[in-house]
């Protein structure tokens, strides 16, 4: 997910880390300073397009890797989430560094989740504007439910509840729809989904050439 909202980009003292609080919080999170970057698939190839495997072993070398690369690579295209078919690897899970409507940042990453079904009496439709790091260069509006849970495990696959609010929300929804093989494209009219991928057309070798300049400053 793109952060059209903008990221943090020092110290933030109102910080949750896998869903609890602390004190402080460094604008890069430790796991992208021992990352590698990878490359992020964009609309259109197949990884993108089905449900991804679910992650069954934990606690190992690889899976912290994958963590970490995904952290960085979500930096350094600027993205508020990022999940793992993003980076052409067929598992779920995704990470995330994202604010939500009262500037509080979520840090963390979750495997194998599973939104809660919202309730019906109180479920609430907000449309505000959501870019896709695999659409590169279009943001427009997508109506989401404003409170989603979300339920999971860390790498080391101790089980996390994490809830989120407002644009957190429209995070935790928006890279779990990547894990089942939906985009937010899927999401839109036909016109809408047209207009995103003509503001793609436009836009993406831009955005290609900003990454790789934000590679380049990280020294990677």
């Amino acid at each position: 997910m793109s952060a059209l909202h903008g990221r943090p980009d020092a110290v933030d003292r109102r910080v949750r880390v896998q869903g609890v609080p602390v004190d402080s919080y460094p604008a890069l999170p430790p796991e992208a300073g021992r990352g590698s970057v990878r490359r992020i698939t964009v609309v259109g190839e197949e990884i993108l397009h089905r449900p991804c495997r679910p992650v069954t072993e934990f606690g190992t070398p690889e899976l912290a890797q994958l963590v970490d690369d995904m952290f960085l690579s979500m930096y350094v295209a600027e993205g508020a989430g990022l999940a793992a078919n993003q980076v052409d690897v067929d598992l779920r899970l995704f990470v995330y560094d994202c604010q939500d409507e009262n500037g509080v940042r979520h840090v963390g990453h979750i495997v194998n989740p599973v939104l809660d079904e919202p309730d019906p009496a109180h479920r609430v439709l907000i449309e505000d504007g959501e870019g896709c790091l695999s659409v590169p260069g279009a943001g427009v509006e997508v109506p989401r439910t404003d409170y989603t849970v979300v339920r999971g495990f860390d790498q080391d696959g101790n089980a996390l509840v994490i809830e989120g609010t407002g644009y957190f929300a429209r995070c935790l929804q928006h890279e779990t729809d990547h894990l089942n093989g939906f985009l937010y494209l899927d999401r839109l009219s036909k016109r809408d989904r047209k207009e995103a991928l003509r503001q793609m057309a436009d836009r993406q070798e831009r955005v290609f050439a900003e990454r790789v300049s934000k590679a380049a400053s990280l020294g990677r």
